[in-house]
C-alpha cells in the first residue's frame, strides 16, 4: 500500500530508506537518532555524517544505512516546539517534503518516517501527526512510492475525542464477538433472481419436488401420443411445462455475474473517475491495480475490496455487493468491519482518517 501507519522499531523496518529525526549538527543523539546510529554502526554513521557537516532545520541529507535493513538513512532536522508561533509548522512540513524529494532523487521506492519532532523536541503529537499525514498525502497524490509512518507507541496516533466517542458508540451497538451467519441484501437479490423462473412458472423452487402425473408406469393414451410433435419438428413448450422451466433456468444461469474486477472497473467508469484517481484514493499501489485490471478473475484481499468501496464512495448496499463478488461480507463479528461500516454509513470516505481510526482502535488498517 502507498501509505500506512505501523507500530514498530524503525531500525527494524525493511524499506529502501528510513528517516532519522536528526539534529542540525548530525551528531549522535538520543531517542530515534541514537537508535539509528547504534543500528547502523556508530563509527560508520558518525564518519558519514561528519563528512556532510550538518543539516539546517527543515532540510534533509542522505547517508548509507550500513548495518541497518534499510539501504539508506535520510537525516532531517526537525524544529523545536516553541509554542507554535515561531514557524514550527512550516519547518516541519519542509522536513517531510525535502526527505521525500531526496528519496525520489535517489530512485527509492519505499521510505519509513518516525513522527518527526514529536519526541524530545516537544512538538505536540496530534499536531505532528496532522502535518505528517498532510504532507505524505500531498506527495503521494503526484508520485508513486510506498511511505510508512512508524510509531513506537500506539498512543502517538490520536483522533478527535468526538470521533472517538461516535465510533465507540457505534461499535458498542453493532459489534458482537460471537460469529453470526447472515445474508446480505445483495445475496438476497441474487437468490430472488434465481428463484424467479420457478415462481413465474408455478414450479417448485430448487431442492423441492412436485408429484408428477408421468411418475406412474402406465402407458400414455392415444390422445396424448397424438399431441407429441412429429419427428423433425420443433416443440414449443407451453408456459408452466417442465421444458419451459428448464429453458428459463438456462437463461438465468447463462448470465454469469460480474466478477469483482469487472464490477470494479464498471464502477470506476460510472463514477467518472480515472484508474489513477481510483487506486490512489483507495491507497492501492499501481502494481496491484494492474493485476486487478488485467485479470477479470483476480481475487483481492478483503481489505483491498473495502479500500475500493471507500475510494468509490459506495453506499452500504453497494459495498456489500462489491464485497460479495470478491467472496466476502461485512461481519458484525469483525471490529474492523464495524468501524469501516460506520464511516460508509455516515458517508465519510477519507481513507487516511479511516486508517488513523482503525489504528487508534488497534485494528489493521485498510489495504
Amino acid at each position: 500500500m502507498p501509505f500506512s501507519i505501523i507500530r514498530n522499531d524503525i531500525t527494524k523496518v525493511e524499506t529502501d530508506a528510513i528517516v532519522n529525526a536528526a539534529n542540525t549538527g548530525l551528531h549522535q543523539g538520543g531517542g530515534v537518532c541514537g537508535a539509528i546510529f547504534h543500528g547502523a554502526g556508530e563509527e560508520e554513521m558518525r564518519s558519514a555524517c561528519a563528512a556532510i557537516g550538518g543539516c539546517p532545520t527543515g532540510e534533509a541529507v542522505i547517508t548509507p544505512g550500513f548495518r541497518l535493513p534499510a539501504r539508506y538513512v535520510i537525516h532531517t532536522a526537525g524544529p523545536v516546539w516553541r509554542g507554535g508561533g515561531q514557524g514550527e509548522e512550516a519547518l516541519l512540513r519542509s522536513c517531510y517534503r525535502n526527505s521525500l524529494k531526496l528519496a525520489a532523487e535517489y530512485g527509492l521506492e519505499s521510505v519509513a518516517f518516525p513522527l518527526i519532532s514529536a519526541g524530545i523536541y516537544g512538538y505536540p503529537q496530534k499536531e505532528a501527526l496532522a502535518v505528517a499525514v498532510s504532507e505524505i498525502r500531498a506527495w503521494l497524490s503526484e508520485h508513486e512510492m510506498t511511505v510508512l509512518l512508524v510509531v513506537f507507541d500506539r498512543k502517538a496516533v490520536q483522533i478527535g475525542s468526538d470521533l472517538t466517542g461516535k465510533v465507540q458508540r457505534y461499535i458498542d451497538d453493532h459489534y458482537v464477538e460471537t460469529h453470526r451467519f447472515y445474508r446480505t441484501e445483495a445475496e438476497n437479490g441474487c437468490l430472488r433472481e434465481a428463484r424467479a423462473p420457478y415462481m413465474a412458472a408455478g414450479a417448485a423452487a430448487p431442492g423441492k419436488t412436485e408429484p408428477s402425473a408421468s411418475d406412474g408406469k402406465t402407458e400414455p393414451s392415444a390422445s396424448e401420443r397424438e399431441k407429441r410433435p412429429a419427428p423433425g419438428k420443433t416443440e414449443h413448450a407451453a408456459p408452466g411445462s417442465s421444458r419451459s422451466i428448464r429453458n428459463a433456468l438456462k437463461g438465468v444461469f447463462a448470465r454469469k455475474p460480474e466478477t469483482f474486477s469487472q464490477r470494479l472497473l464498471h464502477l470506476i467508469d460510472e463514477k467518472g473517475m480515472t484508474d489513477v484517481q481510483a487506486y490512489k484514493k483507495a491507497n492501492v499501489d499501481r502494481k496491484l491495480f494492474s493485476k486487478i485490471r488485467s485479470n477479470s478473475d483476480y481475487a483481492p484481499s478483503k481489505r483491498t475490496a473495502l479500500s475500493f468501496a471507500v475510494a468509490l464512495e459506495l453506499s452500504l448496499e453497494e459495498t456489500r455487493d462489491l464485497l460479495m463478488r470478491a467472496g466476502y461480507a461485512l461481519s458484525v463479528s469483525s471490529r474492523q468491519d464495524v468501524i469501516v461500516e460506520y464511516f460508509i454509513k455516515h458517508r465519510e470516505y477519507d481513507m487516511y482518517l479511516i486508517n488513523e481510526t482503525l489504528f487508534a482502535f488497534g485494528e489493521q488498517v485498510l489495504n
